[in-house]
């Protein structure tokens, strides 16, 4: 059997051959041939106008009997379309089991655009957060979400574990904004009972602590005179000095705690005035040596032309952690260095001892409250276990962050990140003569 195309050529061949013989008999073979080649384009015309009305109304008629090239044209459109019909009918039926899915879900549920324009959303989602289908459907979130957290969020490209929201009345909002391809996937969860929960540990936190540092100032006042008594006997002497040293340990954790709390409690960013780092740094490591009978080799590298705009207290809390916590773990032959540079994304506080190290498996816990790597060796050495969080929230404060790297018996190196944003270059003094 011939292919559709070779039957219309030979179709054509022999028409033009009975106008050629027509035309001889008549001696008109032009004529002939001019109406055998018109009728066959008035006939591509007919077909042609009835495949396009079929196309235009396919779903009320049948398709229509055509031969040749226009008929393996219909079958393929036709086989064209009944695809499509079964792709919509799958993506349909995908559809609403997504819907059916996400309507049974406890969280809610937006779909927003590469605009961050709403799309869609679940009962949840306009239940959570006051949504109305008819009329937020194509709006920007931020119109409606307008907390400037979850707006820095989204210009960060919803980075991080999400942001939670204060939205009408008492309610508290966890926000997670997942990139699916050219869209995002908002999901939005009731936290309420959670973040009410840490607004009573942060205050029981602060509240407990400040009772507790008048009491201890008494004590550690009392022991201090029974210390330094010269009728004190000999066998109270040791007692009453290891009782100075566990209150001295308990007012470092009272006020190690009353820090933490002030900077959770913060939630706006720390304000933009500049801070001399390397001035700073120079006076803590004199602090810190000067507050330890043997104190290892400090190294300095800093830029002095480099500032920081932040608060000057907080960041005196953060550098101070990283060099008393490379401190107390370096022994007196080691060396400490810090650095302060500008790096690749920003500012960079860098402190590296030569100390006892840390093991891999405990990394990722050190900022965690009260966490030790060896219980026992923290508390010979005095630590409050606080240190690091303080520096970790004290980071995040700044928009930084801190970056730990260890090896047991070879060091550490703790690396405090800021923001290009919060660096500020010296301006040189310039000397006028007259």
């Amino acid at each position: 059997m011939l292919p559709a195309w070779a039957f219309a050529l030979v179709r054509i061949a022999g028409l033009l051959a009975v106008a050629v013989v027509l035309g001889l008999l008549f001696d008109s073979i032009a004529l002939w041939v001019a109406l055998v080649l018109g009728g066959m384009l008035a006939a591509q015309y007919v077909n042609l106008f009835r495949l396009q009305r079929w196309i235009r109304h396919r779903a009320d008629e049948e398709p229509p009997e055509l031969r040749g090239v226009w008929g393996d044209l219909v079958g393929l459109i036709s086989r064209i379309h009944r695809h499509k019909n079964l792709h919509k009918r799958r993506v349909t039926q995908l559809l609403r089991e997504f819907r059916r899915l996400s309507a049974a879900m406890p969280d809610g549920v937006v779909v927003l655009s590469a605009a961050h324009e709403i799309v869609w959303f679940n009962r949840m989602a306009a239940s959570l957060l006051g949504l109305r289908r008819k009329l937020d459907v194509g709006l920007p979130i931020t119109n409606l979400v307008r907390q400037p957290g979850f707006v820095d969020y989204l210009r960060r490209s919803a980075a991080g574990q999400g942001v939670v929201v204060r939205a009408r009345g008492d309610v508290f909002l966890l926000l997670v904004v997942i990139p699916a391809g050219a869209q995002y996937l908002m999901l939005v969860r009731d936290v309420t009972r959670e973040a009410r929960l840490e607004e009573m540990r942060k205050d029981f936190v602060a509240n407990a602590s400040h009772e507790l540092r008048s009491p201890l100032t008494v004590i550690a006042g009392y022991l201090d005179q029974l210390a330094d008594d010269p009728e004190l006997g000999a066998d109270w002497r040791e007692p009453v000095a290891d009782m100075g040293r566990q209150a001295a340990r308990m007012r470092e954790i009272v006020d190690d705690l009353l820090e933490l709390s002030r900077l959770e409690a913060a939630a706006e960013e720390a304000p933009f005035r500049p801070v001399d780092m390397a001035g700073l740094l120079e006076r803590l490591v004199r602090e810190a040596a000067a507050a330890t009978d043997a104190a290892p080799r400090f190294v300095l590298d800093l830029d002095p032309a480099l500032l920081l705009q932040g608060n000057e207290s907080e960041l005196h809390s953060v550098a101070w952690n990283l060099v008393w916590n490379a401190v107390k773990y370096t022994p007196a032959s080691g060396t400490i260095t810090i650095r302060w540079r500008r790096g690749a994304g920003g500012g960079q506080l860098v402190v590296q001892d030569t100390g006892i190290g840390i093991a891999p498996e405990h990394l990722p816990r050190l900022t965690e409250r009260f966490y030790r790597v060896d219980r026992a060796r923290t508390r010979s050495k005095g630590g409050s276990g606080l240190g690091l969080a303080i520096v970790k929230h004290g980071l995040q404060r700044h928009g930084g962050r801190l970056e730990i790297a260890s090896e047991e018996g070879r060091g550490s190196t703790f690396t405090a990140h800021f923001p290009a944003r919060r660096l500020l270059a010296r301006v040189p003094a310039v000397t006028r003569v007259s």
